[in-house]
């Protein structure tokens, strides 16, 4: 039986994740495969070149939300992460290239098996909430 508290307890993932560094580590590896993925073009070109803010932005976002420090609302303020992305539009197919890239970059994490399955499990339902916000704003016509 596991020592450790059940994933989405307390910090238990963020402590899985390997803290801080681990998410780094984590972001920089999602990051890297996004860049060097041909099927990922489209999802890369929605970002900037330099990617340095879009990686400090993504760790410290992922850290709050896996129960540890909550380092993006300390820098950046609060964020509705669904509401931020709608204005871009955002379909099925680009989260799905998101979280393969994310999954790729999971895999080469130190990560226990069950943890690695629950962290893209749980990415998924935000993912998710944006294409539907994404899809909601831009069929509306409102302004991005």
């Amino acid at each position: 039986m596991s020592s450790h508290p059940p994933y989405g307890t307390g910090d238990a993932s963020y402590q899985a994740a390997g803290g801080s560094d681990g998410l780094r580590r984590l972001v920089d590896d999602f990051y890297r495969l996004m860049d060097e993925r041909a099927e990922a073009a489209a999802l890369r070109a929605l970002h900037p070149a330099d990617l340095s803010a879009s990686r400090d932005k993504l760790a410290r976002f992922l850290s709050g939300w896996l129960g540890g420090p909550r380092l993006f609302a300390e820098k950046y303020g609060s964020i509705s992460i669904p509401s931020f992305h709608a204005q871009w539009p955002i379909d099925a197919a680009l989260a799905e290239s998101w979280l393969d890239c994310m999954a790729g970059a999971i895999a080469l994490q130190p990560y226990e098996p069950a943890f690695a399955d629950y962290l893209l499990a749980q990415l998924r339902v935000p993912a998710q909430r944006i294409v539907q916000a994404s899809h909601n704003r831009h069929q509306s016509g409102k302004p991005t």
